[in-house]
């Protein structure tokens, strides 16, 4: 479709009131924008989409102020103002004198190709910075008020009838997408309807919150080596009054639309080691269903604006949605050896490749005493080690395992279990609920071990604090694995070149 006249005429330099070659543009379903020599100019579409309204110049002079003051949260560098956009449509003037043509929110240009959306490959360190990241803007944001209707069954189910209603409307004609979203539809009903008192309670325990929104690979770039999250939704409050978790499950959703599962994976399990919200993944295949179809929606409304080859990436997500909504099997994973051993390095890499939440001890244990994974706990009276805390260690990681696997998650328990005394209770909550459990055992060299243990103390980047004496205690108070516990153990030394293969294989098999 031809371009406006106002900003067709915005691609010439000299509307700028600054040096401006080679002005570009970039148009989304709802708005343009210039990349301008340093600075960046977006400009919202006059469009009316029942869950935004950009259809007069107030309103989209209100919703640019509003995404200023929105988006300062998390990129306060980035968003400089709002400015006035004058003179005529043929010869338009940014921040010029006289009335009002439109208006536009005022950014710091930072390079196009660096959303991560663009990035030919995203690395590990990337997500565990973004899910650092978003782990702190949700810990600081205040509650939505409880007296709001956000967060509500009701607030929470409309934008998911909507998507629905609109993908009817925007695929007429399209019979193979629209067989695909009538079962998604009555999962999403009879799941919402289920999760009721999950909504209400989210919202009395606080998670409702001020979210971004819209937390997607799009919206995020990697600048001067650290994550730049940008374009949160500013046209809609009841789009980001919401759980964070289903603020979580949009990145989640994205990463395994891109094809990294095993990155989404660790997304998830990094923020929600930072955040302590587990009970939150009891909706969260719930919201990822809800994203994926919202991304759906946005690729029909590019297939209605005559993009034909949209539909295929409507399909594509539909695909998605469905796959979330399936059940999946479950079980429990043990890890087990002393410290020093590799266990927490091999339960990432396990729970990147069999879609598994991690609970560690020594994150756990810290967060009882209400310290973050890296506090040094010298500074609680009388230590965080002592019987008592570790009794309340152990009852954290068996409620929480019990939780998660109730909600259809497998789960990897990062400890030593070295003592029959905590494997126990574990072998109990399994044979009592009838999931499958397995022992994941580390054979390393003691001269290692010890190696190991020297340099992450010097590093003083993780969250175990076992020393030289605690390796030595446990090398004296080892309890071995009795006959039931030895029936599903898999004994692996992680520097054989085959071991993680194998470990794999046997993972495929049922216990």
């Amino acid at each position: 479709m031809p371009l406006p006249a106002l900003i067709a005429a915005l691609l010439s330099a000299t509307a700028y009131p600054h040096p401006a070659a080679d002005v570009r543009l970039i148009e989304t379903h709802i708005s343009w924008v210039l990349l301008a020599g340093d600075h960046a100019y977006k400009i919202k579409k006059p469009l009316n989409l029942g869950f935004l309204d950009f259809s007069s110049l107030a309103k989209r002079r209100l919703y640019c102020e509003d995404e200023v003051r929105l988006n300062r949260r998390l990129a306060p560098d980035i968003y400089l103002g709002v400015v006035a956009i004058t003179g005529s449509e043929d010869v338009p003037k940014i921040a010029g004198d006289g009335p009002a043509l439109e208006w536009a929110v005022h950014m710091r240009a930072f390079p196009a190709d660096s959303t991560l959306d663009r990035a030919a490959e995203i690395t590990p360190e990337q997500v565990d910075a973004i899910a650092d990241r978003i782990a702190r803007f949700h810990t600081a944001i205040d509650a939505t008020p409880a007296a709001s209707r956000y967060g509500s069954p009701e607030a929470v189910m409309h934008p998911v009838r909507e998507n629905f209603r609109q993908l009817r409307e925007l695929l007429q004609g399209q019979d193979d997408a629209l067989g695909k979203i009538e079962p998604l539809s009555r999962w999403s009903e009879a799941e919402g309807g289920r999760l009721e008192d999950y909504f209400r309670q989210r919202k009395a325990d606080g998670f409702v919150r001020e979210c971004h929104g819209d937390l997607h690979l799009g919206n995020i770039a990697w600048v001067d080596g650290a994550p730049l999250i940008f374009d949160c939704i500013e046209f809609n409050p009841a789009l980001r009054h919401i759980d964070i978790a289903n603020e979580t499950a949009f990145l989640f959703m994205d990463l395994c639309a891109r094809g990294q599962a095993g990155l989404a994976w660790r997304f998830i399990n990094r923020w929600l080691e930072q955040t302590g919200d587990y009970h939150g993944l009891a909706g969260f295949r719930f919201y990822q269903v809800y994203r994926a179809l919202v991304r759906a929606k946005v690729a029909a409304f590019r297939y209605s604006q005559s993009e034909p080859t949209q539909i295929a990436e409507v399909t594509r997500y539909l695909a998605l949605a469905d796959n979330f909504s399936q059940p999946q099997s479950t079980q429990l994973t043990l890890m087990h050896g002393y410290s020093g051993s590799g266990k927490t390095w091999v339960a990432q890499r396990l729970l990147e490749a069999t879609n598994a939440i991690r609970l560690r001890s020594d994150v756990e244990r810290k967060r009882l005493f209400g310290l973050d994974s890296l506090a040094d706990s010298k500074s609680i009276p009388g230590g965080i080690y002592g019987p008592e805390a570790g009794r309340r260690t152990l009852e954290r990681l068996l409620a929480l395992s019990e939780d998660l696997l109730r909600v259809g998650y497998s789960v990897i328990v990062d400890a030593t279990f070295l003592s029959h005394s905590w494997r126990g209770p574990f072998f109990q909550l399994a044979h009592r609920h009838g999931w499958p459990i397995r022992i994941v055992s580390l054979s390393v060299e003691v001269d290692l071990m010890r190696q190991r243990i020297v340099a992450r103390a010097q590093r003083a980047n993780d969250a175990s604090e076992a020393g030289l004496e605690v390796l030595e205690s446990q090398l004296d108070h080892a309890e071995p694995l009795d006959a039931a516990e030895s029936q599903c153990v898999y004994r692996l030394d992680p520097d054989l070149p085959v071991a993680w293969k194998q470990l794999l294989d046997w993972y495929a098999k049922p216990v």
